[in-house]
């Protein structure tokens, strides 16, 4: 992993950018027991995630599918899209992100355990 690459701790756990060159960006997400992400969209990015460790619900357009290690799921462009974390140990997923615009601002949150709507 080379040095200085963007990561950040959240409510529900932390992500840490692996590698990031034009076009795309792979973070590894980890998610605490109990815990999910905000069901939110991106505008300019699709993602395909890829679970590694733990066990997790994915709601993909408001259908639910649950991932444990080794399986994946793609979240397109647009697509209302969040993860929970179903176990009793950390989550931890690869996501890699393709497309044009990267940046956190790219996230359009539209529902939020932690008031960040």
């Amino acid at each position: 992993m080379t040095a200085n690459l963007p990561s950040d701790e959240r409510p529900w756990g932390k992500w840490e950018t692996i590698e990031i060159e034009k076009g795309y960006q792979v973070k590894r997400i980890t998610v605490k027991a109990h815990h999910r992400l905000s069901y939110q969209k991106h505008r300019h990015r699709s993602e395909h995630w890829v679970i590694v460790k733990g066990k997790g619900k994915v709601t993909l357009n408001g259908e639910d599918h649950e991932l444990e290690r080794g399986q994946y799921i793609f979240i397109p462009t647009h697509a209302p899209h969040r993860i929970e974390n179903i176990g009793e140990n950390d989550l931890i997923f690869i996501e890699v992100q393709i497309g044009d615009i990267l940046s956190e601002d790219d996230i359009v949150r539209l529902e939020d355990d932690y008031g960040r709507t």
